[in-house]
């Protein structure tokens, strides 16, 4: 009796468009079900893709590196942009969050002391915000399909908590905790979980096309956002 093996389906790839290694474990994990091998861009092959965001919006930005990502790969690509906006500083620091104090200002540490030190004096009543993230997917066919997601909540006076990045430990939700607090349940809640959970369908969808095989489908269910 002689056995027949089935040929094995390799895993659709999906460039994730990306440097931050927090921002990749977010995204890996929140899309572990899908079917999808997430590829940073060294892991897909890519040398550094410099795509500057002088976007007016999280959207115009994310959707130029998905873009830039899928045209130099010739893959799916997804890219986000996020930001603080705070209520206080009239929706600063907002799309220039990641750059927030500018060229000088390297770390994230820098610059959750700077956002607190343009809150001094601001009592806590008037601390409100909100996280804020579009996720843009990108087919190498041309075609972008957009998600958005969002987190209210305080500044803090303070840092608190040991896991997120970013401004993580200064964002304070209705329960308390800052988002830095929260450990593995920021993937419940959290802006950018929101956004790319919105997107899980798009992307299960494409999955059973197997976009590698058909790398330039448009024709797809759901694509506006």
């Amino acid at each position: 009796m002689t056995s027949t093996r089935q040929p094995s389906i390799e895993a659709p790839r999906l460039l994730l468009a990306t440097g931050n290694a927090g921002k990749v474990r977010e995204i890996r994990e929140l899309l572990a079900e899908t079917g999808w091998r997430c590829l940073t861009p060294a892991e897909a092959g890519l040398g550094p893709l410099e795509v500057i965001e002088t976007g007016r919006s999280y959207l115009e930005n994310a959707v130029r590196k998905a873009v830039a990502h899928a045209r130099a790969s010739g893959l799916p690509a997804l890219a986000d942009d996020s930001g603080v906006e705070v209520d206080a500083l009239e929706g600063r620091p907002g799309v220039l969050s990641a750059r927030f104090g500018g060229a000088s200002v390297g770390s994230d540490a820098e610059r959750t002391a700077l956002l607190l030190r343009a809150l001094e004096g601001v009592p806590r009543g008037l601390r409100t915000g909100r996280f804020r993230a579009v996720v843009a997917l990108a087919l190498p066919g041309g075609q972008t399909i957009v998600r958005e997601g969002t987190l209210e909540g305080w500044i803090t006076e303070a840092p608190r908590g040991a896991s997120g990045f970013g401004y993580d430990p200064v964002f304070e939700l209705p329960d308390g905790r800052t988002v830095a607090e929260l450990g593995a349940e920021k993937q419940e809640i959290s802006h950018r979980a929101q956004a790319v959970r919105a997107m899980i369908s798009v992307l299960q969808e494409l999955a059973q096309e197997n976009p590698r095989d058909r790398p330039h489908s448009t024709d797809l269910p759901h694509a506006s956002g």
